[in-house]
């Protein structure tokens, strides 16, 4: 047995049996509900308090650490990439996601659907804190700088709320629940600093116009204190973050020209340009490296994930070059076969996954180890490197970044919203982009539907693993193919939508029901088991 099998089956045996398909939520008390005697507490450190934003992202056990999916924000990355055709995993007894990839017990009494609730509610909790703390009466430039970053991080966490969970029209579900109340267009209900117990247990489900006014709302807030923030890491928003947070949201709604306009001014303020070619591909910084972003969250030796054996951490299930992690273990992270064949052989992003045996780019991914990652899978990733290309030792390998916005994201809002707009425009931008920094051979004619398919297939491209794919499949009613010939992904997940998927509607957990009435009868529809698996012609299931 080698040492990872030894490793992971110490760290499971004792809860591998919680593990099963039922999925039964934890009976913990939901922290969904923040009162006012806890922001009494927010009084201490501005600084401080400023500095617990961050630290949620690498958080681990807010439901339980038993469970190996509880590790924080890049999970959450890392379910909506399962949640799409992009992202394949190999099948392993190791693996932990299965649930959301078979699309099984997704529904409300599932802890599936709570880990989604208390890992934002939770991190909400420290951002309202933040917001709280300071009074702009009487505050420190620098306090107000921090103020900035908190509004900036909450508008952070409630776009993806409203995006995870906006109930839009699928092929499976039914919007209307038996209780007879559509929940098209409702989102999540907002928690903001200061809310009282009663509030809190009379607070329904907003709609995307009022969710979108509140997000605004902060995200002007933020843009008006953030400049004043004394800190330059990347582990805190700045002005460029807020602009691109910005794009984010005028695309959720629609807006081209707004998002346009703000992802150039996010560009324009961003103090990086595009990764190239060396950068991506480096074996030691490829993708690990905090400051090639506008946007990260960092690792340190300290961080629990880290310390209890780097399991629980973004190494262990991005990067399929460890020894420790569980990726190099079994569940090799995969990109899906279909998007890889569509890729042009001249664009350098095809090297950063292992080409299949007998094609023309086979040998042209450099591994950190090549004896090692001649054992990976056909489409095996090697975007996301061990720290310093450190294979064996956690406490290097797992000290890494893991991006939470890119400057090159904002160049794909810009030409696909300039697409919505003007063809012409937007297919400009999408050459200019491709040609100067991905591919120089790269030609396109699309026009219309074409072309923002296309814009959106490089973004997904570009954006792999980072957990953005989820957002514009949903946004645009985009199909889900993991059934096809030639297929990568197993057997229990080979599923074909027609249009979005009625898994990307998520489902609120019912111990946020129970403790707050005014979501009963207002939940999204269970998804679970909506879709049959496609079946190879010939084989045997057929």
């Amino acid at each position: 047995m080698n040492n990872i099998s030894k490793i992971i089956i110490g760290a499971c045996s004792c809860f591998s049996l919680m593990l099963s398909t039922s999925g039964c939520i934890e009976e913990t008390i939901p922290t969904s509900l923040i009162l006012e005697e806890e922001l009494s507490s927010s009084q201490k450190s501005s600084e401080a308090l400023l500095w617990a934003m961050p630290a949620c992202f690498n958080r681990i056990g807010v439901i339980s650490s038993n469970y190996h999916w509880d590790w924080g924000y890049g999970s959450i990355m890392h379910i909506r990439d399962i949640m799409t055709e992009d992202f394949a995993i190999a099948t392993s007894s190791y693996d932990h996601y299965t649930a959301w990839q078979q699309n099984v017990s997704q529904g409300s009494n599932s802890i599936y659907s709570q880990f989604f609730w208390y890992y934002y509610w939770k991190s909400l909790l420290a951002v309202n804190k933040m917001i709280a703390a300071v009074d702009t009466q009487t505050a420190s430039d620098a306090q107000l700088g921090y103020l900035g970053a908190g509004y900036a991080f909450r508008a952070f966490f409630y776009l993806d709320l409203a995006r995870m969970f906006e109930y839009l029209p699928t092929d499976k579900t039914n919007p209307v629940t038996d209780a007879g109340n559509d929940v098209t267009g409702y989102t999540v209900p907002i928690v903001k600093e200061g809310i009282t117990e009663e509030q809190a247990r009379k607070n329904p489900r907003v709609t995307r116009e009022e969710m979108a006014a509140f997000i605004l709302s902060d995200l002007n807030e933020a843009e008006t204190y953030i400049s004043k923030l004394p800190y330059k890491e990347k582990t805190l928003p700045h002005l460029d973050v807020v602009y691109g947070l910005k794009a984010r949201y005028y695309m959720w709604l629609g807006d081209y020209n707004n998002a346009k306009t703000y992802a150039r001014k996010a560009i324009e303020a961003a103090d990086v340009t595009p990764m190239t070619e060396q950068e991506c591909l480096n074996t030691t910084t490829g993708f690990n490296d905090i400051n090639m972003w506008m946007w990260g969250a960092q690792y340190v030796a300290e961080d629990s994930g880290v310390m209890t054996g780097g399991l629980l951490t973004w190494t262990s299930w991005s990067s399929n070059e460890t020894y420790f992690g569980y990726a190099g273990a079994g569940p090799y992270v995969m990109i899906g076969a279909s998007l890889y064949e569509r890729l042009s052989d001249t664009d350098f992003r095809k090297k950063m996954f292992k080409a299949p045996k007998g094609s023309s780019l086979e040998g042209a991914t450099e591994f950190v180890d090549p004896l090692y990652g001649n054992n990976l899978p056909d489409y095996a990733s090697v975007k996301f490197r061990p720290g310093n290309g450190n294979m064996s030792d956690v406490t290097v390998g797992a000290v890494v970044g893991y991006p939470l916005m890119r400057v090159e994201e904002m160049y794909f809002i810009e030409a696909e919203a300039a697409a919505h707009i003007n063809s012409s425009e937007g297919l400009n931008l999408l050459k200019e982009f491709m040609t100067t920094y991905r591919d120089p051979n790269y030609v396109s004619a699309a026009t219309g539907d074409d072309l923002i398919e296309e814009i959106v297939y490089q973004k997904r491209i570009e954006l792999w693993g980072e957990g953005q794919s989820f957002f514009d499949i949903k946004r645009l009613n985009m199909s889900v193919t993991r059934g096809y010939e030639g297929t990568n992904f197993g057997d229990a997940t080979r599923f074909n939508t027609n249009g979005r998927p009625a898994w990307m509607n998520l489902t609120i957990v019912r111990l946020e029901e129970d403790n707050n009435p005014a979501l009963k009868g207002w939940n999204n529809p269970d998804p679970s088991e909506a879709y049959s698996k496609w079946v190879e012609p010939g084989s045997e299931e057929e």
